[in-house]
């Protein structure tokens, strides 16, 4: 898709808050996830105030050239879950979680610094389109399940299929509704209708999910409740900031606390750093021009690597682009990184209103999971245009990005240690191993 605003184009400020607003709504799912996912007495609002530090930091580092925005990372669940397993009280596994962000920041800054040495061609030969088009390709059907599983979030799944009873089909119509919404403004809308397809398709959703709420309540049908407005009741009004805890249990870090901290983080680092390249060679492909030379790779890895210790600070969750933020820029073609800045100002205000942020995350599941259709599948489809020039004739290239495919779609995903490699990391792995074995050989299939 043409882009409507590049990089260095501002719109004007009216536009701009209803394009934050549309950025917010894209990620803010994921990034209050991880927080009720782990638990522990973590502050939704404030990872989300923690996703706006670790996303200014980000632009700082970036020289403001790089469209995207930083989410709390689900790659370090596992990670946050051992600091909090293994501290003798919940303030202590706050402290480890600042400790954590703080070794997953330095691996990125010493990666940063080889790549600023060594330069990037190695990783554009390490990883060249044959390799980065079909990863990029996985990262959007890895999560192609959770997109229909919350779509289908009020079926009940018997193993085998969906069975839709009639909460199903309530909430799967809320699901249909977003997602046509968002369609046919994105091709059939004028002007600024066609730009923020996400908050008409949102609105329009949540306006249905409401109709069925007030119907199921009134006449006592459960089956028609798709909205949970009891989470007004015990609403947070401020951000609990992590340090804030962490103080309280710093007394109680030992060194055998710091190394199992250690061994939870570094190595989950590595990995997403495999994942960052990937969605900047994808965000690279939708605003045509190559982020890993301009700004720089070292530049966009200290961006997230001290974004994340920055976000952590407030927040508790490490942080990571997002592949929503980049799927968002690619269907809307608004690549102004100043809405990105603006989201990341909206992200810190909101965080700040209970109500409003309770508000946010009554939007339900299945309209969630019409957006994430659309979003996760430009993902993909971003990354199968990577691969239009790659010559699959030749079997070397068709090996190569067949296994990508099939073990990132299969989902590959090993556990070493305290340590997963998710489908996406694995694919990306294999897929560079049989590049390097195979691509001395080029002949016809």
């Amino acid at each position: 898709m043409k882009l409507v605003y590049g990089i260095k184009d501002k719109p004007n400020f009216g536009q701009l808050i209803i394009f934050a607003f549309q950025q917010l709504l894209a990620i803010l799912a994921a990034t209050i996830a991880v927080p009720m996912i782990v638990g522990n007495g973590m502050s939704q609002s404030a990872a989300l105030f923690g996703a706006g530090v670790g996303t200014l930091v980000y632009l700082l580092f970036t020289k403001f050239k790089s469209p995207v925005f930083l989410g709390s990372s689900f790659a370090f669940l596992g990670s946050m879950f051992a600091a909090f397993g293994g501290a003798v009280s919940a303030e202590a596994g706050y402290a480890g979680l600042l400790i954590g962000a703080v070794f997953a920041g330095l691996v990125y800054v010493v990666i940063a610094i080889i790549v600023k040495i060594a330069g990037v061609k190695w990783i554009n030969k390490l990883m060249p389109p044959v390799v980065i088009g079909p990863t990029v390709a996985i990262i959007g059907l890895s999560l192609a399940g959770n997109a229909v599983g919350d779509a289908l979030k009020f079926a009940e799944n018997d193993g085998s299929a969906y069975v839709m009873g009639a909460h199903g089909w309530a909430g799967f119509i809320c699901a249909l509704v977003t997602l046509f919404v968002v369609m046919l403004c994105s091709v059939y809308g004028k002007k600024m209708t066609k730009l923020i397809p996400f908050v008409i398709g949102i609105l329009a959703g949540y306006i249905v999910a409401v109709i069925f709420t007030v119907i199921g309540n009134s006449t006592g049908n459960d089956a028609l409740k798709i909205i949970d407005f009891s989470l007004f009741n015990n609403m947070q009004w401020r951000p609990d900031f992590t340090f804030l805890k962490a103080a309280k249990g710093l007394k109680e870090v030992d060194a055998k606390y710091i190394a199992t901290i250690a061994v939870a983080y570094i190595p989950v680092a590595f990995v997403v750093f495999a994942e960052h390249i990937a969605d900047h060679k994808n965000l690279s492909s939708i605003i045509e021009k190559d982020l890993l030379e301009e700004p720089g790779l070292h530049r966009t890895l200290l961006g997230d690597g001290v974004g994340s210790i920055a976000g952590a600070f407030f927040g508790g969750c490490p942080n990571t682009t997002y592949g929503e933020s980049v799927g968002c820029v690619a269907i809307t073609g608004n690549a102004s990184v100043i809405t990105i800045f603006a989201t990341a100002i909206m992200a810190m205000v909101i965080s700040f209103f209970g109500p409003f942020v309770t508000f946010l995350s009554t939007i339900p599941a299945c309209v969630m999971g019409g957006v994430c259709i659309t979003l996760y599948g430009f993902i993909a489809v971003s990354g199968l245009k990577m691969i239009q020039n790659v010559d699959l004739n030749e079997n070397s290239n068709l090996f190569v990005v067949s296994i990508i495919l099939i073990t990132g779609i299969g989902g590959m995903t090993l556990k070493l240690g305290q340590v997963t490699l998710t489908e996406v990391a694995c694919a990306l792995i294999l897929g560079i191993i049989t590049n390097l074995v195979l691509k001395g050989k080029k002949q016809n299939r």
